[in-house]
């Protein structure tokens, strides 16, 4: 008897052996792309193949904890395939209604892991899932995309200096122009923003970026030393911050951790998207990060209204032919929501400024300020009013802002100077969109990282920036911005909305522009 149990039990032990070892096969629903699994004895690696190309080659994935390697000497529990099939609900989206087909393919492994591998039509997605009972510490996670060929990288680096240490390129505005070439040629020592842009075998696009970004840090990429790929880095956890940066509105990292994140032991961890296309075209009708983001939690989006903006800033409060003197006070911002009223525009924004400038404090106004009667006046007028606002001010008290704002009838912030994605940053920016929400508020990103789907599950979040909008036009030289303008629907704007300024009234060719910070202009067209 005893004798039997051990037969037994060596042949399920030989059984799951076999089983771990086993490659897994995903095919996205049109049949077009195949995503191929690999559980080796020692890594799980995945291999992507487009119409029967090759466009990634084994690409490994772990996550490293304080006492485990997910994804090191994996033992696989069960694999679980579904398919589905529905339309999903998109307001405030370019779309009203989305249809989302995928293959899915769960596969549990032994330590209280599993990994979830999405195939679309328009691309595939991958992530971690942990089931502790108590908090984890991650000290890194491995994502590695091996490409099958060396060709062109649309890479915007995350600064414009290429000889920074990389420990520092984690603090930036996420604003930078794509830089092309070969994967081969691209600068390893410079990290990537992502979502970035690489073309493989036969033409084909590949984007990759992330989404449902909660409780974690943000991914950049960087340039394998040693092959042709891309791999992630993350910033590590701050240990030091201290406030200072622009008008004492930042929190600068003064040191890090040697770890990336400590979260909850029992969760899902972000999506790792990589977006495919055989025509560039498909590129700008993605909705991956969309669909893969939380659904959302606000039950009451009656009053979410999205809308355009008069924005002081630009032109630097220069109005003419005024009996007033121009400038931050109620005169000029009454004249603003005049002509916001008689065209027709939503809102009026009082931008930095409205507020007592190098405190960091939301509650200090200007004398030359009456916002209650900026607010009662735009009313009348059927104008919101909507107030700029720095990362530390809010950050300070975000609750007791945020009320009494909204009691005041302000219609929501546009938040400034967040410069960095490490895992504290992100969680103030899912704190805030809640917060907001519960004020009914709404929020403009600003300084901000790319959109990660938060709009889905809060969309009282209409905007992000992460993107070199047309306010570089003010102090930028040496940039063609028309041949950014035409990139960055097919590569940012997938992420999500672009919180980018468009059109100027003042506008010239690439050899006529000049910037002038009080009277700016466009290259191109004003469109």
């Amino acid at each position: 008897m005893k004798h039997s149990r051990l037969i037994f039990l060596l042949l399920l032990l030989g059984s799951n052996a076999v089983f771990s070892q086993k490659n897994q096969v995903l095919l996205s629903p049109d049949g077009k792309t195949e995503l191929i699994i690999h559980i080796g004895k020692e890594t799980v690696s995945y291999k992507l193949n487009r119409n029967k190309s090759v466009v990634m080659n084994a690409s490994s994935l772990s996550m490293t904890l304080t006492d485990a390697v997910l994804g090191h000497l994996p033992r696989v529990i069960n694999v679980f395939k579904t398919t589905v099939n529905r339309e999903i609900q998109s307001p405030f989206y370019r779309k009203s209604s989305i249809n989302e087909v995928y293959n899915e393919l769960k596969i549990s492994f032994r330590g209280n892991f599993a990994l979830q591998f999405r195939a679309y039509n328009s691309g595939v997605a991958y992530r971690f899932i942990t089931s502790f009972k108590n908090p984890i510490t991650v000290v890194n996670e491995e994502a590695v995309f091996r490409f099958g060929s060396d060709d062109l990288t649309y890479a915007a680096f995350s600064n414009t200096k290429p000889t920074i240490p990389v420990e520092q390129q984690f603090f930036n505005s996420f604003e930078n122009w794509y830089e092309v070439n070969t994967l081969s040629q691209t600068n390893a020592n410079r990290l990537i923003l992502t979502p970035a842009l690489q073309q493989a075998t036969g033409g084909i696009k590949v984007v990759i970026t992330e989404a449902n970004l909660f409780d974690y840090p943000g991914m950049f990429l960087r340039k394998s030393e040693k092959a042709l790929a891309l791999q992630a880095v993350f910033a590590p956890y701050p240990k030091k911050m201290s406030q200072g940066g622009h008008n004492q509105l930042q929190l600068l990292v003064n040191e890090r951790e040697g770890f990336i994140s400590k979260t909850v032991g029992s969760r899902t961890f972000p999506w790792r998207v990589i977006a495919i296309s055989d025509q560039d075209k498909e590129l700008a009708d993605n909705d991956l990060v969309y669909m893969l983001a939380d659904e959302c939690k606000v039950q009451d989006i009656t009053w979410i209204k999205p809308g355009k903006v008069s924005w002081d800033w630009w032109n630097d409060w220069n109005i003419s032919g005024v009996d007033f003197e121009s400038g931050v006070n109620n005169a000029t911002y009454k004249h603003y929501i005049d002509f916001a009223s008689k065209y027709g525009i939503e809102y009026v924004i009082l931008d930095e400024g409205w507020a007592v400038t190098g405190k960091a404090d939301m509650m200090q106004v200007i004398p030359e300020i009456d916002l209650n009667e900026l607010v009662s006046y735009g009313k009348l007028k059927k104008v919101g009013i909507v107030l700029w606002a720095g990362y530390a001010a809010v950050n300070k008290d975000m609750e007791g802002i945020c009320r009494h704002y909204s009691e005041m009838g302000i219609k929501g912030f546009k938040v400034d100077f967040m410069d960095r994605d490490d895992q504290i940053m992100v969680g103030f920016y899912n704190r805030l969109a809640e917060v907001a929400a519960k004020y009914k508020l709404l929020i403009d990103f600003h300084g901000a990282y790319k959109p990660t789907g938060l709009q889905r599950t809060f969309p009282n979040v209409l905007n992000y920036e992460g993107v070199a909008g047309l306010e570089q036009m003010k102090w930028m030289k040496e940039v063609d911005q028309m041949e950014y303008d035409v990139t960055i629907p097919f590569i940012r704007m997938l992420a999500g909305p672009m919180d980018y300024t468009q059109g100027a009234m003042r506008n010239a060719v690439k050899s006529n522009y000049v910037p002038v910070y009080t009277e700016p202009m466009s290259q191109g067209t004003r469109c």
